[in-house]
């Protein structure tokens, strides 16, 4: 018989699991000095770092990261660029789904959509994807490697869109690229609506919208400022008299809305819209090297729980007030990001939670001296699923403020809907579309984001605009377009 006593076996043991890095947190400022500064707060990954994150990624043959983005971006493939170390392949890679990636990077809840599908995150931390994302978008604009995509013919078709923001932006980036003439009409004097004048500085730096709206430009479209739709132009006269084929609307969502109670309108008392846009489209946090009225205050109460409260009170914070969250229910009920609740208690945001205000008190010039409040305690759930905060009896107290931001959402600007009758919209003043095809109850005229959907992420704007766009191509090309059902 042979003799088998030296046979290698080791064929057959299984291979030692590959051990995973961690998840890669991105450099930053020091709470105590960036809570007096308008600088970005992360520094972002170096080379290093961000091919460590990218090695984590397990190239899922059916990755449902994917599924979890609105733009529905190829993930597994531009991160296997970046473990190759082609930064700026995967840049290009990126931008064939994504016009604006140094945005969504920033400022997209990446936690609640492609990063919470990730497998990785079943049994510990998700690939870090916004990160990489924006290291890639970074890399590319710091190296001037930033090209021009190849373009296929003029179509003869010109687009309206009206609103510079997110959602306007993407779909001018979407309908160039098929061939369109493409016009931007923005009411302010700046592009980028809520990403310039609704972000603060330390969150999203302007410069960065600015290059993403200079690669729009160097694809051909056309930006036209401080024009009005509804005032300078109604949409009826852009289609019949301006010789556009199609309109496209992202106006968003830039009413403010506020809590009815006494003393709102006294001194002191600032939407969040208006507080920011100060800020940060009107630099008041410069003055008086720029010649807007300062809004510095000693005591600020900011009222809301999102996004757009923490960045209120992370600006009041850095214009030297005592700051103060006032929110109706508990802190993991918050709807702002966990990063943003966490960077704005690290630099020292008081939160005041389960607390609602009942009044704003003011003094005989009517000028803010506090906030009146009442401490609220979990109920039953209500329609969304979360525990309804109710008043506890004889609890009110006083915090002493001499500014009140609100901060607890916006509504559409109903203009254009009032210059266009015709136009199908919701009770709360949404325009009214067909959800596949963003198409409203006027041919020809389409919309996407915040206008449509109300006040809602970057990228779900995005998502939105870019199947708009989408449909506007078929339709310039004479498909017949699925229109909103009456209702």
């Amino acid at each position: 018989m042979p003799d088998n006593s030296n046979t290698d076996n080791t064929a057959a043991e299984p291979k030692p699991k590959k051990e995973r890095p961690p998840r890669q947190a991105m450099p930053e400022q020091a709470p105590e000095d960036r809570a007096r500064n308008f600088q970005e707060v992360p520094y972002g990954y170096t080379p290093e770092l961000a091919m460590l994150e990218a090695s984590r990624c397990l190239t899922c043959k059916k990755p449902k990261c994917v599924d979890g983005c609105p733009v529905h971006v190829d993930i597994p493939g531009f991160i296997a660029l970046i473990q190759e170390g082609k930064f700026i392949e995967a840049a290009h890679h990126l931008k064939e789904q994504n016009a604006l990636p140094a945005i969504c990077g920033r400022v997209c809840p990446q936690e609640e959509q492609c990063e919470s599908k990730c497998i990785l995150g079943i049994k510990g931390e998700p690939v870090a994807v916004g990160r990489l994302e924006r290291f890639v978008a970074d890399y590319e604009r710091a190296s001037g490697a930033v090209a021009t995509p190849e373009l296929p013919p003029k179509s003869g078709k010109r687009v309206a869109i009206i609103g510079a923001g997110p959602a306007g932006l993407t779909a001018a980036g979407d309908l160039v690229r098929m061939g369109h003439e493409v016009t931007v009409f923005e009411a302010l004097q700046e592009t980028g609506g809520v990403l310039v004048y609704g972000i603060p500085e330390f969150r999203l730096p302007k410069e960065i919208v600015k290059a993403e709206v200079n690669f729009l430009k160097q694809m051909g479209v056309e930006f036209v400022m401080d024009f009005v739709v509804g005032r300078n132009a109604t949409i009826p006269e852009l289609l019949e008299e301006e010789g556009y084929d199609a309109v496209f609307i992202g106006t968003g969502a830039g009413l403010p809305a506020f809590l009815g109670i006494p003393g709102e309108n006294l001194v002191g008392v600032y939407s969040a819209n208006e507080y920011l846009t100060r800020s940060n489209l009107m630099k008041s946090y410069l003055f008086p090297k720029y010649d807007t009225p300062p809004i510095r205050r000693e005591r600020v109460a900011v009222v809301g729980g999102g996004n757009v409260a923490m960045d209120s009170a992370r600006t009041a914070l850095r214009l030297g007030g005592d700051v103060h969250i006032v929110y109706r229910r508990a802190k993991e009920q918050m709807p702002a990001r966990i990063e943003e609740v966490h960077h704005a208690e690290q630099e020292g945001v008081k939160m005041k939670l389960l607390t609602n205000p009942k009044q704003i008190l003011g003094d005989d010039k009517h000028r803010v001296t506090g906030i009146e409040c009442i401490q609220m305690e979990l109920g039953e759930p209500d329609e969304s699923g979360r525990r309804r905060p109710v008043p506890v009896k004889g609890s009110e107290f006083v915090i002493e403020v001499d500014t009140v931001v609100i901060a607890i959402g916006n509504n559409p600007n109903p203009l254009i809907p009032r210059s266009m009758p015709d136009l199908a919209t919701s009770k709360w003043g949404t325009i009214i579309v067909d959800e596949t095809t963003m198409a409203t109850s006027v041919p020809g005229v389409f919309a996407a984001g915040d206008i449509v959907s109300g006040a809602a992420t970057v990228i779900s704007a995005m998502g939105q605009a870019r199947t708009a766009a989408a449909t506007i191509n078929k339709y310039l090309h004479g498909e017949e377009i699925v229109v909103p059902k009456p209702a």
